[in-house]
């Protein structure tokens, strides 16, 4: 939820309508929970959860064969996973068959969280690579999100501000922003919080 959050917070920093949601799904505990967040140029009018997602940010790297994941993703959508393994390793070396190879990506939040917060929390992380990756959102705008979601703590939200730097440079240094107007995304991650 926080990462959906801080999207749709780094959208309205640029002047864009943006929206987020959680569903939780069954309310067992360790239950994938998964949020949607909506950006665009003009104002949102649906509510609905995302069915055909532009992108999809997976958290939890376990979750690829539990859930179906991919579904209603397009050809032209982005794949942004947690993890420092290869597609191949993951076993999702399929994916290369179905969508363009250049907006397939892993990226080491999760490790990259250890070194900078000393916990394992990628969410604010894979948002810098989100930016970099899609272009939807800058990184000026992401790090905006991120001090002010985390304004009661600020070594946490410079602690938080340099990760997402590091993965943005992470993702920067392997791929290419395509930018576009709008854009829904579905972030994924792995058990609920109580």
């Amino acid at each position: 939820m926080t990462a959906a959050d801080l999207l749709a917070l780094a959208a309205f920093e640029e002047g864009r309508h943006a929206q987020s949601f959680p569903n939780f799904g069954s309310e067992r505990m360790g239950a994938p929970v998964v949020s949607y967040c909506r950006l665009s140029e003009g104002p949102i009018r649906t509510r609905e959860p995302v069915v055909a997602p532009d992108c999809l940010i997976v958290i939890d790297p376990t979750l690829v064969h539990q859930v179906d994941l991919f579904s209603g993703l397009s050809g032209a959508g982005y794949v942004l996973v947690n993890t420092s393994r290869s597609f191949e390793e993951l076993g999702l070396a399929s994916l290369g068959a179905t969508y363009r190879a250049e907006r397939l990506l892993g990226a080491p939040a999760t490790e990259v969280a250890l070194r900078r917060l000393g916990r394992p929390l990628p969410n604010a992380a894979l948002l810098g690579g989100f930016a970099a990756l899609t272009g939807q959102v800058s990184l000026p705008a992401v790090i905006t999100a991120i001090r002010h979601r985390f304004a009661d703590n600020e070594d946490v939200a410079e602690a938080n501000v340099a990760a997402a730097t590091d993965v943005h440079d992470y993702v920067r240094a392997l791929s290419a922003p395509a930018p576009g107007s709008a854009l829904e995304a579905v972030v994924v991650t792995g058990a609920r919080a109580t």
